[in-house]
This record gives structure tokens, C-alpha cells and sequence, in this order.
């Protein structure tokens, strides 16, 4: 008796991925090194206490949740799952946040080249990746099954909050004299220059075009993912550090997340309806 599996359709795409996978599996590499030398060596790595108690915790969440969801994404993507491919760019803009707030934050070292290079890395085959997806093919999929004017509303909403904040916090300090720390300054400036994105990417969602079905899903699920690893975060920092739970934090992250994971659930779904 002879038994016939599904066929899935072909994946959106223009051409080969070989190269970028190449590239994914060693901004991969580096961010485990990154994460590795961080937790192992915090002292050589952060000379400042400052600076361990902001990254020696994040590299813990970069190795168990930044890790898992670019290779992952990357994974399902090789299997044909639209999904993947999809989620793929959002893991990458995941560690290009994650590392632009180092570069900011770190001494000239001999840490600092490893994230810098990551930052480059991940701006490059990002930029690859999204020019590589056939936009004119995944709006076609995607058009009325996904949520575009809720999603692209909080993209645009969440993104012009953060860029908002942002600002408020740099204006304030230069008005008073009351400067942030290093990592909290890194954090607000890896902010200004990601927030953008967001904002473009939830606006041409709105408007449905190609751009914003081709990127959406990313944003979205890069934004869940910082918001679970902001959770993570503020749990092992009383672990890792000396440093004390941060319940206000907490509560406000929960808070903004709930309401992030919803359009994302949504879109996701709708992902999945029309790939299946």
C-alpha cells in the first residue's frame, strides 16, 4: 500500500541561501563564543561591575534564548517551513540589538572586536536575507490571513514608544547633568538606532505592501524574544550578580509583552494556515 506525503510549496525565495546560512552558522559561533568568554572569564571580559551586572546575565539569555531561536529559525527554514523563514530575520535583528548595545557599552578591550564583528555580521546578512525573499510571492500568501493593521499598529506603536523613551532619557541627562551608566546609555542608543525599523516595518504592514509582509513576522518575533529574555534577565541577575530583583521592571515587562505576543500569536498562525 503505497502512502504519499504532503508536498509542501517552494519557498518564497530568489535564489540560493547557501551563503547565508554560511554566514547565520558564524554570527552563531561568535555569539556562543561571546556568551562563553563572558560568563567564564566576567572579570577579563568586564572590568567594571557596572558592566557585570548588566551583561554577564544577558550573555547567559543570548546563549539559551538567542542561540536556540537563530538556529532555529535557520533549521526550519532548511526543513521548507515558511515560518522559519520568516522568523529567520528577526533572530538575526534579536543579536544585532543585543551586540549594537555592547559595541556602545564595552571598553576597547579584546571583547570589543567580537562585537563588533557580530554587529556587522548580522547587519549584512540581515540585509541579504530580507533582499533574498521574494516579497511579491509572500504577499500573495499572506494577504488576509494575517493581522495587518493590528500587527503593524504595535510595531509601529511599540517602536515609536521605545524611540520615545529613547530620546526622553538622553535629553534628560544632558539637560541635568545626571548622566546613565554605561550600559544603560548602550541600551538607549542600540534603541534610537533599531527603533526605526519597527515603526518602518509596522507602517508598510499597514499599508500591506510587500515590505511589510516580508519583514513583519520578524519584527514581531524579534520583539517577543526581548521581551521573554528581559524576563530571563531580570530572573538570573539576583543569581549572577549582586545585584537585587527588579520587581517594578518585572511587572512593566510582562505588562508590554502580553500585549506584543498577541499580534504575534496571530500573525504566526496565519503563517501556518497558509503554508500548510
Amino acid at each position: 500500500m503505497k502512502t504519499h506525503s504532503k508536498q509542501l510549496p517552494p519557498l518564497p525565495v530568489k535564489g540560493g541561501f547557501t551563503p547565508l546560512y554560511a554566514l547565520s552558522g558564524l554570527v552563531a559561533l561568535l555569539m556562543a563564543a561571546a556568551s562563553v568568554a563572558g560568563l567564564g572569564f566576567r572579570a577579563l571580559v568586564y572590568p567594571a561591575e557596572e558592566l557585570q551586572r548588566s551583561f554577564v546575565p544577558n550573555d547567559a539569555v543570548n546563549l539559551f534564548i538567542g542561540l536556540p531561536i537563530l538556529l532555529g529559525s535557520m533549521g526550519l527554514t532548511w526543513r521548507g517551513k515558511l515560518i522559519g523563514l520568516l522568523c529567520w530575520p528577526g533572530a538575526l535583528f534579536y543579536v544585532l540589538y543585543n551586540y549594537t548595545a555592547y559595541v556602545f557599552a564595552m571598553p576597547l578591550n579584546w571583547a570589543f572586536p567580537l562585537y563588533l564583528v557580530l554587529v556587522m555580521l548580522c547587519l549584512y546578512t540581515l540585509i541579504a536575507l530580507i533582499a533574498g525573499m521574494d516579497g511579491t510571492a509572500i504577499r500573495q500568501t499572506l494577504a488576509g490571513a494575517v493581522p495587518e493593521k493590528f500587527a503593524g499598529g504595535v510595531l509601529a506603536g511599540f517602536g515609536l514608544l521605545f524611540l520615545l523613551r529613547a530620546f526622553g532619557v538622553m535629553v534628560y541627562a544632558i539637560t541635568s547633568g545626571d548622566l546613565p551608566t554605561e550600559a544603560e546609555l548602550a541600551v538607549n542608543l542600540s534603541d534610537i538606532l533599531t527603533a526605526p525599523a519597527s515603526i518602518l516595518g509596522g507602517i508598510l504592514l499597514w499599508q500591506c505592501k510587500e515590505l511589510g509582509y516580508t519583514a513583519g513576522l520578524g519584527l514581531l518575533f524579534q520583539g517577543s524574544m526581548l521581551f521573554i529574555a528581559l524576563i530571563a534577565f531580570f530572573l538570573l541577575q539576583p543569581l549572577l550578580t549582586e545585584t537585587p530583583f527588579a520587581w517594578t521592571d518585572m511587572f512593566v515587562i510582562l505588562v508590554m509583552g502580553s500585549i506584543y505576543f498577541v499580534p504575534f500569536t496571530l500573525f504566526a498562525r496565519g503563517v501556518l494556515k497558509r503554508s500548510s
